[in-house]
């Protein structure tokens, strides 16, 4: 009787395992415990994210009185680093430590300067808001410190966290285990969103230091538990092996992994998908005549979408479908979206407007990780950190450029239709909103011109070939 209890309840708890979301993410190497642990370094990096592009933009112009420039400027300065993530990925992949970690070091670092940089800027933010006595030059140089550390804690954190869940996961569990970082991403900006906003409720000084610093605890912490244990020390791991330069080791990346198109292409689909970030909701209100409420609801709708594209390319990816494949569909998906929000207008149809934006979230969240995936899984083991540095950088210097030239491009184009310089066809409002996704659209296009060939080679390499899983893509 007792021996058909136990077997009940281990199929109970069988079937409660498989029913868990991205319970084949899950392996003998990356058990769930030590894999959601390992996402946590993803929660802290949507917090600063948050931060950086969110609700301190809003305090500094609002509540602080900062001029609108200057917080552009300082919003902006985290990309400075962007370019450089590559490097990073490289220098982790080729890192010399007695104990053999690689990643590990460089997690620990960027967890160090996200936290030394959010812990000084409430205090340099007030400062720059003229409640002191030091110098504005002071000011500024310690609120440009203090954004350029986070930035830079921030890309050097999740570059070599992506590249150490690449060094951990099996091949053929990869595609979830991105699905996961990347769920686990979205749900700390998210959390980290609406706490900022219930704690910033009735906004004063103290608040504030309070807020960002507690972020900066809170960051320290969940990094430290997400890489305890994780990578396993090797102390004769290429210890005394000579690292390439990084110009011969940019070289063989690119030649091998066909990565000058596969940059271009991610940083034109990129662009393409994120120079609406700062649209869609003007859009909604002054164009659709959306309230308030209507519009924050698009930002759940596009989330939303990109939930429901993280679970898809999970399931396609880990049935050998080829990433660049769902890239592309994501690309044609994100055509039709842009096309659905511009026939929104002339239809007066918030309900279409609102399924345009859920697919725009929908064809992003594919394309970003299906080239995540591209990234992780189309070059040898001593290049993954190049590859996922080069990818990071590639994508966040898109989307910050993008979402400037959208912002610019509509204000431009608004500025001509109000003097009647473009005709009466384009003499309203939503003038240079259309401009903008007629513009996104185009680059989409290109983006799929430039991921094409890849996908061509990837066929053209199976062709005569037995059937493969996600590791054994060209490289050539």
């Amino acid at each position: 009787m007792n021996e058909k209890i136990q077997q009940n309840r281990e199929a109970w708890k069988a079937l409660l395992y498989k029913a868990l979301p991205f319970s084949e993410a899950v392996s003998v190497e990356l058990p769930l415990s030590r894999l959601l642990r390992l996402s946590l370094f993803q929660v802290s990096c949507g917090m600063a994210m948050v931060l950086l592009s969110g609700t301190l933009n809003r305090v500094m112009i609002v509540e602080l009185n900062v001029p609108a420039w200057l917080v552009a400027l300082m919003v902006a300065l985290p990309l400075v680093f962007a370019p450089f993530r590559a490097l990073i990925g490289f220098r982790s992949d080729h890192h010399k430590s007695a104990i053999g970690w690689r990643r590990v070091p460089y997690i620990w670092m960027g967890s160090l300067l996200q936290f030394g940089g959010l812990c000084i800027m409430p205090f340099a933010l007030l400062l720059l808001s003229g409640d002191g006595n030091a110098p504005m030059w002071v000011a500024q140089i310690a609120a440009a410190l203090a954004f350029l550390l986070t930035g830079l804690g921030l890309h050097t954190t999740q570059t070599a966290g992506l590249a150490l869940a690449t060094d951990i996961a099996p091949e053929n569990t990869r595609p979830q285990v991105v699905a996961v970082l990347y769920i686990t991403l979205l749900l700390g900006m998210v959390v980290s969103a609406i706490v900022f906003s219930l704690v910033l409720t009735n906004f004063t000084q103290i608040k504030l230091i309070g807020a960002v610093q507690g972020a900066a605890v809170v960051t320290i912490v969940l990094n430290c538990i997400a890489l305890w244990k994780q990578e396993s020390r090797q102390p004769n791991r290429n210890f005394n092996a000579t690292r390439p330069p990084f110009n011969e080791a940019w070289y063989s990346y690119v030649k091998a992994a066909n990565g000058y198109r596969f940059l271009v292409a991610t940083v034109l689909g990129t662009a393409g998908f994120t120079m609406q970030d700062i649209l869609l909701e003007p859009y909604g209100g002054e164009i659709l005549n959306l309230s308030v409420s209507g519009t924050t609801a698009l930002t759940a709708l596009l989330a939303g979408g990109s939930l429901m594209a993280f679970v898809y390319a999970a399931y396609k990816l880990k049935r050998n479908a080829d990433p660049t494949r769902v890239a592309a569909a994501g690309i044609l998906i994100g055509i039709l979206a842009f096309s659905i929000v511009i026939f929104s207008e002339p239809l007066n149809s918030p309900n279409m407007f609102r399924v345009g934006t859920t697919l725009i979230g929908f064809g992003g969240g594919l394309f970003g990780v299906s080239t995540l995936i591209f990234a992780m899984t189309n070059v040898d083991k001593e290049h993954r950190g190049l590859s996922l540095g080069a990818w990071g950088a590639a994508q966040a210097t898109a989307a910050g450029v993008g979402v400037a030239i959208g912002g610019f491009l509509r204000d431009f184009i608004n500025s001509l239709s109000s003097q009647g310089l473009l005709g009466e066809a384009l003499s309203d409002a939503a003038a240079g909103y259309i401009v903008v996704y007629h513009f996104e659209i185009a680059l989409l296009f290109t983006s799929l011109i430039a991921i094409g060939p890849l996908c061509n080679r990837r066929q053209a390499h199976t062709s005569t070939s037995q059937p493969f899983n996600l590791a054994e893509f060209p490289n050539n």
